[in-house]
């Protein structure tokens, strides 16, 4: 060994020591910097720069899922539910530790989680083929399983109105396989549906859509975004996100398409405060 590199190697190990005596007598995870402004970050559209704060990372909370879905803030908490569907289960991503737990398993193969307007947590799942509610005590509460005397297909994803309604949306993907749900018969088409939770009311708000998913209100709730994740029937169509107009808060009418994702699709989105919206996307190559 060379005079200078065991000079080098002995100073590293000497500041090591200063700086973390322990450090070599137990087993951490090797840390890389992390360079500001982060790289991963790119704005393409210059409308979206001031959406980039430069001292922020993109940081990999957890991995371990077969698939991670319907992420839930509970900052009153300071913790972050998922799903992790084909595994059956939720999981718990605690702020102030950085740690990771389950939350709830089985879940009956959950997707979509959202808060009700009194903070309680929502879900679409698969397997039971229903929109739960978790009450403040922890138990579960069966919002909708059935419309008009026929199981709802799975619910997928949903958004909740200022006056209390729960839009979702009901594709079915949780019946197509045994892989993230059971398979089984669909009953009813692929709809959107609105229920009014203290009326019970229900009504289809979506029927013209192949694969309704992903939804989410403008800041105003004066318009409705849906994504549709169906197999375009040609070359040429669209993997869109459509836009519709809410009337009255209760019905849709006017829908177009907001954008084409194709080549990749889009799945869960959300608007922003200045009504952007920002979809989880993929499959684009």
């Amino acid at each position: 060994m060379q005079r200078r590199t065991f000079m080098n190697m002995a100073a590293g190990f000497t500041t090591a020591l200063v700086f973390d005596p322990l450090g070599f007598g137990a087993e951490q995870e090797q840390k890389h910097p992390v360079l500001y402004p982060d790289p991963a970050v790119e704005v393409i559209d210059p409308r979206f720069a001031k959406y980039k704060v430069a001292n922020a990372a993109v940081e990999r909370l957890y991995t371990g899922t077969r698939w991670a879905e319907g992420p839930v803030w509970f900052g009153d908490g300071r913790y972050l539910l998922f799903s992790d569907i084909p595994n059956n289960r939720m999981l718990r991503w605690q702020e102030e530790t950085g740690d990771a737990s389950v939350f709830r398993s089985p879940s009956n193969y959950s997707n979509g989680n959202f808060r009700d307007r009194q903070g309680r947590l929502l879900t679409c799942e698969h397997d039971t083929r229903r929109l739960t509610r978790t009450e403040y005590d922890g138990t579960i509460t069966v919002l909708m399983d059935h419309f008009q005397g026929k199981m709802l297909n799975a619910p997928n994803d949903l958004a909740v109105h200022s006056d209390g309604a729960i839009w979702f949306t009901d594709p079915g993907y949780g019946i197509m396989s045994n892989y993230e749900g059971h398979k089984a018969p669909f009953e009813l088409p692929d709809n959107a549906y609105r229920l009014d939770p203290k009326t019970r009311e229900v009504t289809v708000v979506v029927s013209d859509l192949d694969k309704p998913n992903g939804i989410c209100f403008s800041p105003d709730e004066k318009k409705l975004y849906i994504v549709d994740t169906g197999v375009p029937k040609h070359p040429t169509d669209p993997h869109p996100i459509y836009v519709y107009d809410v009337v009255d808060g209760v019905r849709l009418t006017n829908r177009r398409l907001f954008v084409n994702m194709a080549p990749g699709n889009s799945d869960g989105i959300r608007c922003d405060v200045d009504g952007n919206v920002w979809s989880a996307a993929g499959w684009g190559g």
